[in-house]
């Protein structure tokens, strides 16, 4: 098992249970994901801990499972991409900066299964370039929709 570890932050100029609140209410991923095509929920109270949704990306589906849920301050989820050896946790930390601004935080850790081969097989499909720029284009996203929220 192999694991790469990213974090990073944003400051939204929205309220800390607004951002917690829009976060957290994973039905409308599909509005601000750029790369989610379609959710649909599976099973449990949705976004509450043991809940689980698969969300459509173009070329593959996760099957996401909400970890925890402890709004405002966090809420984390656990994505598992149908057939491929590998799963990411993404803790997802919020910090009211001032009563306007929300400090986000997100600490990915993708973990690779498998056997030798496909761990390096995976690890070629995910570089750690191609995850930096993954997590920077959804946070942007996230960040640009809740700004936009009345």
């Amino acid at each position: 098992m192999e694991r790469m570890k990213h974090e990073h932050e944003k400051v939204i100029e929205r309220p800390l249970h607004a951002v917690a609140a829009m976060y957290a209410d994973r039905a409308r991923i599909t509005e601000w994901h750029p790369s989610v095509g379609d959710y649909r929920h599976l099973s449990g109270e949705p976004g509450r801990a043991g809940a689980k949704a698969e969300l459509v990306f173009k070329g593959f589906t996760i099957v996401e499972t909400v970890k925890d849920r402890n709004l405002p301050d966090s809420f984390s989820h656990i994505d598992e991409p149908k057939d491929w050896n590998c799963h990411v946790t993404f803790e997802n930390a919020f910090e009211e900066l001032s009563p306007s601004s929300t400090k986000w935080t997100v600490t990915a850790e993708f973990i690779l299964t498998g056997n030798w081969m496909e761990r390096e097989i995976m690890k070629r499909v995910m570089s750690e370039e191609k995850i930096e720029k993954e997590i920077c284009e959804y946070m942007k996203a996230f960040k640009e929709f809740a700004e936009a929220e009345l």
